[in-house]
């Protein structure tokens, strides 16, 4: 098992790519600490896990409020003991609100999918150095990389941040053990909070450019994502890995 006796705390874990690595980790070896704002939804994936023999437990966790991080990781230190792998998951679409230049989006895109990750950084990797290290690993986008039709102005901005963040931090954690990467997908199924790109005309259109000719799966990410947290990638840090079928590659 490539995540024997660690500790993984996955963010936006109740659905989707998050859902995916919190029962690959598991699968994995890991006890996985399944955190989200969705408890119902989070619940079911906790006990999804432990019916496959897995351990897990659910964290209400809102990423945007630095108390709420500051409480799970105060309850996963006194429960687990340690945390060695945090996975930043957790993040919004940019194709939820249809008017593209939405100054109120643009605020919530960066609060959730940059601030939400600076916050999980500063705080796991506080915690990861009293121990002797760890992974940290980011969830980017394409969208930090190239333009795309009908994708709000502020959603590549958000995601360039923690392509940003994810090099910067490589470089100030290293002493400390911790490595910090990140994964760029291209298209995978809808998020919770897609709109327009839910749209089968607007997904056909998209996915005429990608070499592969097919969307990917969340299951895909989430092997990468276990990749960069096991010690199969122990001196890979500062890097960020596309899973978008060749659509950068164009």
């Amino acid at each position: 098992m490539r995540l024997r006796d660690k500790t993984a705390l996955i963010t936006g874990a109740s659905s989707g790519m998050g859902r995916a690595t919190a029962t690959t980790f598991a699968r994995e070896g890991a006890a996985v600490v399944v955190a989200d704002i969705n408890d119902d939804d989070g619940t079911t994936v906790v006990k999804e896990i432990q019916a496959g023999g897995g351990r897990a437990r659910y964290l209400h966790l809102d990423v945007t409020d630095e108390g709420s991080w500051t409480t799970a990781i105060d309850e996963v230190l006194a429960e687990l003991g340690r945390l060695d792998v945090l996975v930043n998951n957790a993040g919004i679409s940019g194709t939820f609100d249809p008017d593209l230049t939405s100054t109120a989006f643009f605020d919530q895109l960066m609060l959730v999918n940059a601030k939400g990750v600076f916050l999980g950084i500063k705080h796991g990797a506080a915690a990861m150095a009293r121990t002797g290290g760890g992974s940290i690993v980011n969830l980017s986008s394409i969208s930090a990389s190239i333009g795309q039709l009908g994708v709000h102005l502020g959603y590549g901005a958000s995601k360039a941040a923690v392509k940003s963040m994810t090099r910067t931090a490589s470089v100030h954690y290293a002493d400390d053990g911790i490595r910090v990467n990140a994964v760029a997908p291209g298209m995978l199924p809808p998020m919770r909070t897609s709109r327009s790109s839910a749209d089968p005309v607007w997904r056909a259109r998209q996915l005429d450019g990608v070499p592969m000719k097919r969307a990917g799966e969340v299951r895909e990410v989430a092997d990468v994502v276990l990749f960069l947290a096991s010690d199969e990638a122990s001196y890979v840090t500062g890097v960020e890995i596309l899973v978008d079928g060749g659509l950068t590659a164009v």
